[in-house]
């Protein structure tokens, strides 16, 4: 529904379908920042339920808690939240071995070249230790330790429950004017002539209509998807895995500061250590293996009491083909899918809310910036779905049909251009607003196996006393700073431990 120009003073009425993390990250954001230049409802039912297995999250959480001024200590204790400084690959090149994708920088770099170049000439003189060896976020992570550094020197995120998040922000959005109404959906009614949503209508009768809709159903899509009838980009013939069972196990050791992701036959699994219990999952494609194989092999491996009965999961990894449809916008699993492999099921929601911040409409919808929001949604969704990609089909296994399938896919000429440029010359390229900086393509690439076969010449300048002083003085620093860190669940317990948790 749009509005008449006499009508633009009036508060945008603003009605969110759906709560989880999607509809109530939407919800404390506009609430919080817009105030009084909205009104706005969100609709959910209780007898719904939500995915809820978003629990690990990347840097840029920091950014949205910020913008909506939320206290860390608070949120942590809230959420059970731990620290995470990046992603420990387990089994993803050769089936037998490890690497560390970490959120800091690594070494030093020049303006001419990056801090790998450095590096590939020192392996070469046998000068260099490990790369990661260069990397304070790494370093930590591997000796589970963690503290607030100035200038925010050690780059982190979080492993939280998504569920009390969800409940979190909604305290918070309701302190801010926000409203929830208890009921299920019945119907969308849209207008005659323009199509737009005009209400949505609850099976108790109740009618809520609303200028601009935001779609937090779910996998349902049930504005975008099942009434404006949005297509659906499918990707799985790029990431083939579409099952998941996700399972919660008490906490029998102290958290570490860092996701697990253990590649298996079929997929991968993952452990997300939270103050009061582990969060434990596995991804896998269906065509390799059953759902009942997949229970048994989680069931298997988790370490820990069981405490809840393992919840099973069917996706198809993709994009909605636009992502702001009329008054509609899709926000989380409505909009697509991008399997949890790099933790970014919660970013794409924070970028859809920042985004449509930005453009959000004053008075008419325009077309402009839907087109600007659909544009960037989509180079959002590509970028990372090159970089999922790039975990599979780099890879040395052989083992299994699955691996064997992955190594052979034809990639997107985008992935294909990065993996030889690196091949080739040791260097990355990257957008300003890519989320996924220069390093981290580094750090999967060689993890994965991908050793270039040339470095800048620029380096060749340095004497080989000078290059080994350089290497050595990062390393020297990295492990001085490590040195006097406290370790991470001391440094949990201390600045937001939570009273239920049970950490031993």
């Amino acid at each position: 529904m749009t509005r008449t120009p006499h009508q633009n003073h009036m508060p945008t009425r603003v009605v969110i379908a759906g709560g989880g993390t999607a509809g109530w990250m939407a919800a404390a954001a506009l609430s919080r920042t817009m105030g009084p230049v909205i009104d706005l409802v969100l609709v959910e039912s209780e007898q719904i339920g939500t995915v809820g297995v978003g629990e690990a999250t990347i840097p840029p959480l920091r950014t949205f808690n910020r913008l909506i001024n939320v206290d860390e200590a608070e949120f942590m204790r809230a959420t059970m939240a731990t620290f995470k400084l990046g992603i420990n690959f387990e089994g993803w090149r050769t089936g037998e071995d490890a690497y560390f994708h970490s959120f800091g920088e690594t070494g030093r770099d020049h303006w001419t070249s990056g801090f790998q170049h450095f590096w590939m000439r020192g392996r070469e003189d046998g000068v260099a230790s490990e790369y990661g060896d260069y990397c304070l976020e790494l370093t930590a992570a591997m000796e589970n330790k963690f503290a607030h550094l100035p200038k925010d020197a050690l780059n982190y995120a979080y492993h939280l429950d998504s569920g009390r998040y969800a409940a979190f922000l909604r305290k918070l959005s309701e302190e801010a004017g926000g409203r929830r109404i208890e009921g299920r959906i019945g119907e969308v009614e849209q207008d005659s002539e323009s199509g737009d949503i005009a209400a949505l209508v609850l099976e108790d009768g109740q009618r809520i209509e609303g200028d601009l809709f935001l779609d937090c159903t779910g996998f349902r899509a049930l504005l975008i998807g099942q009434t404006l009838h949005t297509g659906y980009d499918d990707w799985t013939h790029l990431l083939p895995c579409d099952r998941a069972i996700a399972v919660q196990t008490r906490s029998h050791r102290e958290p570490v500061p860092y996701t697990r992701s253990i590649a298996h036959g079929a997929g991968w699994q993952w452990r997300i250590p939270l103050q009061h219990r582990m969060g434990n999952g596995i991804v896998y494609c269906s065509q390799h293996l059953s759902d009942e194989d997949a229970r048994a092999l989680l069931l298997s491996s988790v370490e820990g009491e069981v405490l809840t009965e393992p919840n099973h999961l069917r996706f198809r990894t993709g994009m909605r083909r636009a992502q702001w449809v009329k008054n509609c916008v899709a926000v989380g699993l409505s909009g697509g899918f991008m399997e949890p492999l790099e933790s970014t099921s919660i970013h794409l929601i924070q970028r859809a809310i920042l985004r449509l911040m930005r453009t959000f409409p004053a008075g008419e919808i325009r077309e402009a910036d839907r087109h600007v929001f659909n544009q960037q949604s989509i180079w959002d969704f590509e970028h990372i779905r090159d970089f999922l990609v790039l975990h599979y089909t780099v890879t040395e296994r052989e083992d299994t049909a699955f691996w064997r399938h992955c190594a052979r896919m034809d990639l997107p000429d985008t992935l294909v251009h990065r993996i030889e440029l690196f091949r080739e010359s040791g260097r990355v390229f990257r957008n300003a607003e890519e989320l996924f900086a220069e390093n981290s393509w580094i750090q999967v690439m060689l993890g994965q196996g991908l050793v270039p076969r040339s470095w800048h010449p620029i380096v060749s300048k340095m004497r080989p006393d000078e290059l080994r002083g350089f290497l050595e003085q990062i390393e020297g620093a990295v492990t001085k700073t490590v040195a006097g860190l406290p370790g991470h669940a001391d440094y949990v317990r201390q600045y937001c431990g939570a009273e239920e948790a049970r950490v031993l």
